[in-house]
């Protein structure tokens, strides 16, 4: 069923390739305002799902993907740019690919999926969304090394322990 959370995360979705498009353009401001937009509507579309009991099924696949898509475009397009180091990118898509297939290989051999994310995996998307602001705000406004390499060494190491908390649990599983 089509309700505002779920059409929140489509619009997250369509907002990618916009994105990259004012990223490739050297359109920092845009692409910083984008991407905060999405990012906001990532934070409103569960917490409209929960106040107005609106969880679907569809929701559950859409708001997922929608920031795996958005996450994932956003660092490769950023590493390729030199806005932010290639390792992180590598780091950040791979922890994303390994929690798709371990989902696919437990949807596969008929295991109940709840997707709960741990503390840390929250910690981890904050870090995430904000070394991406970051780097945008670095080359659009001014730079913030300082502030830039914390986030990109928090993400990183965040990244690393939540990745192996979800590799932990599906291996109990």
């Amino acid at each position: 069923m089509i309700n505002l959370p779920n059409l929140l995360s489509i619009g997250r979705i369509l907002c990618v390739p916009l994105f990259i498009i004012l990223l490739l353009n050297n359109l920092y401001g845009w692409a910083l305002f984008a991407f905060v937009a999405a990012s906001i509507t990532d934070a409103v579309d569960g917490l409209l799902a929960r106040m107005l009991k609106q969880k679907t099924v569809l929701g559950s696949y859409l708001d997922p993907a929608a920031d795996k898509l958005l996450n994932a475009s956003s660092y490769i397009t950023l590493a390729v740019m030199n806005l932010i180091p290639s390792w992180l990118t590598v780091i950040v898509v791979s922890r994303d690919v390994i929690i798709c297939l371990g989902l696919m290989i437990l949807f596969w051999t008929s295991h109940a999926l709840e997707i709960r994310p741990s503390l840390a995996s929250k910690l981890t998307t904050t870090f995430q969304f904000c070394t991406v602001i970051f780097a945008l705000w670095s080359a659009y406004v001014a730079p913030v090394p300082n502030l830039l390499g914390f986030l990109i060494w928090a993400t990183a190491i965040g990244t690393v322990v939540s990745g192996l908390q979800y590799i932990a649990r599906g291996v109990r599983i």
